[in-house]
C-alpha cells in the first residue's frame, strides 16, 4: 500500500510562486508515471505536469514555462509554480501508476491565487 501526501498549498497573490511537496510512504516498484493533477469545482481534474518511466516530462499547455516538475516519488516530488494566476486556484493532488495500471492518489492541498 502506497499513501502519498501534499503538502505546500496556501493563498497567494496574482504573480506569485508556490512549491508543492509529494511524500511517499510505502514501496513503490514497477512506476509507469508520477505526476500533479488539479481540480476545481465542477470540473473534472486534469493533469498540470507528468514524469514518465522513460524519461520524459509533460506539461498542461496552461502551465508551460511556470510550473516544473522535479524530485523523484521514492523521495519527494516537487511543483514548483511561478507567475501563478487566478485560474490556477484548484486542490492539487499528487498521483503514481504503477505496473498493471494501478493508482495512488493524495488527499490534495489547496491553492489559492487571489489579491
Amino acid at each position: 500500500q502506497v499513501q502519498l501526501v501534499e503538502s505546500g498549498g496556501g493563498l497567494v497573490q496574482p504573480g506569485g510562486s508556490l512549491r508543492l511537496s509529494c511524500a511517499a510512504a510505502g514501496s513503490i516498484f514497477s512506476l509507469n508515471s508520477m505526476d500533479w493533477y488539479r481540480q476545481t469545482p465542477g470540473q473534472e481534474r486534469e493533469l498540470v505536469a507528468r514524469f514518465t518511466n522513460w524519461g520524459g516530462i509533460n506539461y498542461a499547455d496552461s502551465v508551460k514555462g511556470r510550473f516544473t516538475i522535479s524530485g523523484n516519488i521514492k523521495s519527494t516530488m516537487y511543483l514548483q509554480m511561478n507567475s501563478l494566476k487566478p485560474e490556477d486556484t484548484a486542490v492539487y493532488y499528487c498521483h503514481v501508476e504503477i505496473a498493471g495500471g494501478v493508482n495512488y492518489w493524495g488527499k490534495g492541498t489547496l491553492v489559492t491565487v487571489s489579491s
